[in-house]
């Protein structure tokens, strides 16, 4: 029998991409092979494995894996034991899988799975920097026919990231909407807050390129420069009537932004951080005691969670692949990465010929 071999990109840590030959695998037990269409890069990507591999535990890469964890494609092959999904179905692929029998994961929150049996797809077990994604059926999320497989490669990291976030600190019209970090992450922030109805939004970065297309794409109603923190404050306040803003998002994971956006929260507002390491330093009792603050932690999100995101994306006709600005085929993918590390650049996408 011949064995059929396929390209995959893995990250050696130093800043380049490499390419290995794989074993197309055959599904077992309640298992899928899936054909990738699209898979994007994460910022957390370039973080903790594309530099160096620096990521532990959950983040810990291991050497040789194929990359990438914002896989979306269509079932070819079906194992056994299916209870859901079949050959031809579209799907996003949530991209822990959890051991599916801890607390964690019976909330749904696979992320927060702390067996040794969790494994992310792209880190610890092969994920879509490759044409075909071996993956279990529990961690399948239906791509309904209204979104494209870009649109789905978002869903399965950065914007269902923010999607629990927003939900956690609630978004309505009464609410202005602060976001700092304007990466893929926050820009996905605001599309769904305006989606969501909220008042005002308002982005705030260094980068210029990515202030751009918050300007462009109408995301934010207002977007300021944050190099210089006490000017942006000034001018944060400033649009809100000196009250700040009822809802807040840090996604920079920079200590001046993150101490900035804790500032200007609205007295009795509400703050998530959602941008992944960095420090921050702030004065408890006059930034948030006295102004009653209340801030969440929010990491990735709950399998429901996503399957709520893909029907409302649906729903309010909003979608995610707006926020590409690249796109290449897998043999390019070290310019891809490279490009992504930049910042000089929206979301980067590999997409999958037919």
């Amino acid at each position: 029998m011949m064995v059929k071999i396929m390209p995959g990109a893995v990250l050696p840590g130093n800043s380049t991409v490499a390419f290995k030959d794989f074993e197309i695998p055959t599904p077992g037990h309640g298992q899928v092979l899936v054909k990738t269409k699209a898979s994007t890069i994460c910022g957390s990507d370039i973080r903790a494995i594309y530099r160096a591999h620096t990521g532990k535990g959950a983040e810990g890469y291991i050497d040789g894996m194929v990359a990438g964890h914002e896989p979306c494609g269509i079932i070819v092959e079906e194992g056994p034991g299916l209870k859901r999904f079949k050959k031809g179905d579209r799907v996003i692929v949530y991209h822990i899988s959890g051991c599916g029998v801890c607390y964690d994961c019976r909330k749904g929150f696979y992320i927060s799975c702390k067996s040794p049996h969790r494994a992310a797809y792209g880190w610890q077990r092969h994920g879509g920097m490759a044409p075909y994604i071996l993956c279990e059926e529990k961690d399948l999320i239906a791509l309904p026919d209204e979104l494209t497989y870009e649109d789905g490669a978002q869903v399965a990291c950065g914007f269902g990231t923010t999607y629990e976030a927003l939900m956690k600190i609630g978004i309505s019209g009464n609410d202005r909407v602060l976001v700092t970090g304007l990466g893929p992450v926050g820009l996905a922030t605001l599309m769904l807050a305006k989606a969501m109805g909220c008042d005002m939004t308002i982005g705030c970065d260094v980068n210029q390129d990515r202030m751009r297309i918050a300007k462009d794409l109408g995301l934010a109603d207002y977007v300021f420069d944050s190099s210089d923190p006490e000017k942006c404050e000034a001018e944060i306040m400033e649009v809100t009537n000196g009250f700040g803003c009822e809802r807040a998002v840090d996604c920079s994971a920079n200590n001046a932004a993150r101490a900035m956006a804790i500032r200007c929260t609205r007295e009795w507002g509400k703050m998530a951080m959602v941008g992944e390491g960095g420090d921050v330093t702030f004065n408890p009792s006059p930034d948030i005691m006295h102004g009653q603050k209340s801030i969440y932690g929010s990491w990735v999100t709950s399998l429901w969670r996503m399957e709520d995101l893909v029907e409302h994306l649906v729903r309010w006709g909003i979608h995610p692949d707006k926020l590409i600005t690249h796109r290449f085929e897998l043999k390019d993918a070290g310019k891809a990465y490279a490009l992504m590390a930049s910042g000089k650049c929206g979301k980067v996408a590999i997409v999958y010929p037919d």
